[in-house]
């Protein structure tokens, strides 16, 4: 196959760099950490209502999750 269709491409700034490195300066690269957390919350304060929020690190542990609250499995 000669030509590509890529899902996305990697584009990072100088914002992005920044907080990346803070990611590695302060140990906090996975699974979670103080950005996770901040985000998690943002969430569901936007979201409103009492829900719950969890940021996973793939689709399939979203898809796991989301089919165990289900009763599936």
């Amino acid at each position: 196959m000669d030509k590509r269709i890529y899902l996305c491409l990697a584009h990072m700034s100088g914002k992005e760099m920044g907080f990346i490195q803070e990611a590695f300066d302060t140990n906090w690269v996975v699974p979670l950490g103080p950005n996770v957390n901040a985000f998690e919350q943002d969430l569901e304060r936007f979201v409103g209502q009492g829900k719950k929020v969890v940021a996973l690190s793939a689709g399939t542990a979203a898809v796991h999750l989301a089919l165990l609250a289900c009763g599936v499995g």
